[in-house]
């Protein structure tokens, strides 16, 4: 089925969920309809108030939603349209499958290139045994590396080993390639090494969210899978490496509410308790600096929280969690978010664009703040850095190898955008590029 029957399909199914609720209920159940909007607000005013709020305040606000949600469920069952509410929201998520496919492009992105490459003779790789629970035992990845002709050096103190130092004279004594097994922080100081001598540089999944790995479409389930690249197996990619004050990122960097949650002491052993514990000030104003960024053109005044990724994320993804399509585009990712009330907040977690959400790209971003300095987190990691705080971005700076053989890069979900599927599923001539 085309784009266009697709498209087409999309609102037949949209329609037809309309009639099941209309064609099944009397007109003294329709009222059912706006019964189930007013819970919809009620229970993203509640989520908002949760996050925004400590105490009882935040468990009356949780109350709520469970309330609603309960008397929702039962005053639908009481008229026995149950059975109606499923059927009808059923043909809804059909709908939006049918659209997403319908604007999915029909050509797949061919990927970043890749040229093939002789196996390194002198590898040069960095393991950190704690990192993601102990991986490197695990997976027994020291032993496997050692077999396959690489030098191995383990992060096991005693003290703060200095990873980039480690790596220079590495490079000093001759090795042809670095590679790392460890967080995303550790990865992206040693391929700024391996980018500033023109080495190439190997990614082994052994970190706890291995977020780079996943975007050069590394097997995360099995970090052994990624030394397969030192041998003739291997192949080699060009990829851009984000900057910022001097210091390299292979994800992004984040101002503003996340840099703060991830400041706190406590978030390695407790994300999610300290989030809470950190949101409600950052959503009232009380804590943090007030942030001003210039990207390109544009001036973003006051976000509560700021991200730049070393290339842009998937369009529904706003916290640089997701995936990011190509590691070769070139541009920075801007995402800046402001809530101040429960409805930009509703709209941020449908997903939807508005006034509380920029998303946009640019070759440089320069954050300023009304502090001398400010926390960053880069790649996950927490620095303090004076301000304005200036990220660049250096095109296809790093040779990344990988193995032939690898899970790969799904596509982008496509973004649901109602204008384009509307011209795609009129009967009109399509505009010249379109479809």
């Amino acid at each position: 089925m085309n784009a266009r029957w697709l498209a087409r399909a999309a609102f037949g199914l949209v329609l037809v969920s309309a009639a099941v609720l209309i064609g099944f209920a009397d007109l003294s159940d329709l009222a059912l309809v706006a019964v189930g909007a007013v819970a919809a607000c009620l229970i993203a005013a509640g989520g908002y108030w949760f996050l925004a709020r400590r105490g009882v305040l935040r468990w009356m606000a949780f109350g709520l939603v469970i309330v609603v949600l309960i008397a929702v469920l039962v005053v639908f069952a009481l008229h026995h349209l149950i059975w109606v509410a499923i059927v009808s929201v059923a043909l809804l998520v059909l709908a939006a499958g049918a659209a997403r496919r319908a604007l999915t492009p029909a050509a797949a992105d061919p990927g970043m290139p890749f040229r093939e490459v002789p196996p390194p003779k002198r590898a040069f790789l960095i393991m950190n045994p704690r990192s993601g629970d102990g991986k490197v035992a695990k997976f027994g990845l020291k032993q496997k590396a050692e077999a396959l002709g690489a030098e191995v050096a383990l992060l096991e103190g005693p003290g703060i080993v200095d990873v980039a130092d480690l790596a220079r004279q590495a490079v000093a004594a001759g090795a042809d390639l670095l590679g790392v097994a460890g967080g995303d922080g550790t990865q992206a100081l040693v391929a700024g090494i391996a980018a500033e001598h023109d080495l190439p540089f190997l990614v082994i999944s052994a970190g706890t969210r291995n977020h780079f790995a996943m975007d050069l479409g590394l097997d995360r389930d099995n970090p052994a899978a990624c030394l397969d690249a030192l041998i003739s197996d291997g192949v080699e990619q060009r990829i851009d490496l984000g900057i910022i004050g001097g210091r390299t990122f292979v994800n992004n960097a984040s101002f503003g509410a996340y840099a703060e949650v991830v400041e706190n002491p406590a978030y390695r052993d407790d994300k999610r308790g300290t989030t809470l514990q950190v949101l409600p000030d950052l959503l009232s104003g009380h804590r943090g600096a007030k942030l001003t960024a210039q990207a390109g053109d544009t001036t973003i005044t006051g976000p509560q929280a700021l991200l730049v990724s070393n290339d842009p994320y998937e369009l529904s993804d706003i916290a640089g969690l997701g995936r990011r399509a190509r590691l070769d585009a070139g541009t920075l990712g801007v995402v800046a978010v402001t809530v101040n009330n429960a409805l930009q907040a509703a709209g941020l977690l449908r997903g939807a664009r508005g006034p509380g959400l920029i998303t946009l790209t640019a070759g440089e971003v320069v954050v300023d703040a009304d502090a001398p300095e400010i926390p960053v987190g880069i790649d996950g990691e927490t620095v303090l850095m004076p301000t304005p705080v200036r990220c660049t971005i250096r095109p296809k700076a790093l040779r990344v190898r990988v193995p032939r053989d690898r899970p790969g890069v799904r596509p982008p979900k496509p973004d649901l955008d109602w204008t384009t599927l509307r011209q795609l599923a009129s009967f009109r001539a399509l505009p010249a590029g379109a479809g």
